[in-house]
């Protein structure tokens, strides 16, 4: 049973978060996900000891995960990412993920398996909250957001895949299969997806888009609860169901629904953003072990360490490797977004805790860093960009595209 003043009170520090949004933006814009963060570590029972998890509340967070995964992988068009944009994301995210294992390798003292969980989380990018931000400063729809959009779903899709193979406490070639054969059912969704919809899919999804029937908003729900579950019968993470979900759904909507598919994930997003996810930061605030953090020796120091080694592996490859028609301004902002890393960070730590392959200090160090990168790294790059970087994009108008070098 769940305490209903827990509940409220997460959902009343989730409506306090935008509010000390709004306060602070006069003088300095912090990402929302930091007060949510914030205020659930308040208001936890490490510091005012006001609220603790219970089975209710972590399975509304897992959803809030769950979600927050989903409209990342519905944002990727993977019609403009794919051609030497994609092939760049990919070859970027290989090189992190062999840096990130062997320093992770090298510094924790050569315990292979710790060195993968601490590597793999060192990889991964904030995508879900990278393009909010990205949207809400309308960068999303240009060359830009397009580069952050692959180098962001590779960081995200990457991670997923490494976990579900090496982390799922089955034999490697067994986890392969699994995961091939999710694979295999996927593209045959993907394949669904792309066949036309009957046309009263579409009369349908526009005569209750406004009226308690919501038919578009329950297909899209069913879509995502059934890749989730086929995920959890694979014995994969669900996250790789949610991406996929993400993905199926933009195809399903834009095909059969044009006129309707902004409107469609805007109710979505509004679930979305509005319950889901910020009950999962404010969770993740409250599960922080703050003890641990503050009282191990060398904890904190770890912090700084993890950060500066989220920019080495996971910056430097994804600069080198940046579309050759990036400024200088726009590949720094580009690696410095990719290196914002916080939703996948927890879920790998959290299963490296379950294993017992890393300590509490260590993932809390990690989560602390992540944090950090989410406060940080986003406000530097949208300052390296300033105006030049739209500048220069409006610039390469006439540039070739990943289209034309498939």
């Amino acid at each position: 049973m769940t305490r209903p003043g827990t509940l409220v009170l997460i959902m009343a520090v989730a409506v306090l978060a935008p509010l000390l949004v709004y306060a602070a933006g006069r003088r300095v814009r912090i990402p929302l996900v930091i007060f949510e963060i914030g205020l659930g570590i308040l208001i936890g029972p490490d510091v005012l000891g006001w609220a603790e998890p219970d089975e209710v509340v972590d399975t509304l967070a897992d959803l809030g995960l769950s979600m927050l995964i989903f409209l990342a992988g519905y944002e990727i068009d993977f019609a403009a990412v794919r051609g030497d944009t994609l092939r760049r994301s990919l070859w970027s995210w290989l090189l992190s993920l062999a840096a990130g294992i062997g320093l992770a390798f090298l510094v924790g003292g050569g315990d292979l398996f710790s060195a993968f969980v601490i590597g793999t989380a060192l990889t991964s990018t904030a995508l879900g909250t990278v393009l909010p931000m990205l949207r809400d400063r309308g960068a999303l729809r240009g060359r830009f957001g397009t580069v952050v959009s692959a180098f962001g779903a590779v960081g995200e899709f990457g991670p997923v895949v490494a976990v579900a193979l090496l982390l799922s406490g089955r034999r490697p070639a067994e986890s392969a299969a699994l995961l091939a054969a999710f694979g295999a059912v996927t593209a045959l969704a993907v394949f669904w997806a792309l066949r036309p919809r009957p046309p009263w899919f579409g009369r349908l999804t526009e005569r209750t888009l406004h009226s308690s029937a919501q038919f578009a908003v329950r297909f899209v729900m069913l879509l995502l609860a059934c890749m989730l579950g086929l995920a959890e019968v694979f014995g994969l993470d669900v996250l790789l169901g949610a991406f996929a979900a993400g993905v199926l759904t933009r195809l399903v909507l834009h095909r059969a629904a044009p006129e309707s598919s902004g409107a469609v994930l805007g109710k979505v997003e509004a679930m979305g953003f509005g319950f889901l996810v910020p009950l999962f930061y404010v969770v993740t605030g409250i599960e922080f072990d703050l003890d641990a953090l503050v009282h191990e020796p060398g904890a904190l120091l770890l912090v700084p360490g993890f950060l500066l080694l989220v920019l080495l592996v996971r910056g430097v490859p994804v600069y080198l490797l940046a579309p050759r028609d990036l400024g200088r301004p726009d590949r720094a902002a580009l690696a410095l977004f990719a290196s914002t890393c916080l939703p996948l960070v927890v879920a790998i730590t959290t299963i490296g805790l379950d294993q017992r392959l890393i300590g509490s200090d260590e993932a809390a160090s990690l989560v602390g860093a992540a944090m950090i990168s989410v406060l940080v790294l986003p406000l530097v790059a949208m300052r390296l960009r300033g105006g030049g970087g739209e500048r220069a994009e409006r610039g390469r108008a006439a540039a070739p595209s990943d289209a034309e070098t498939w």
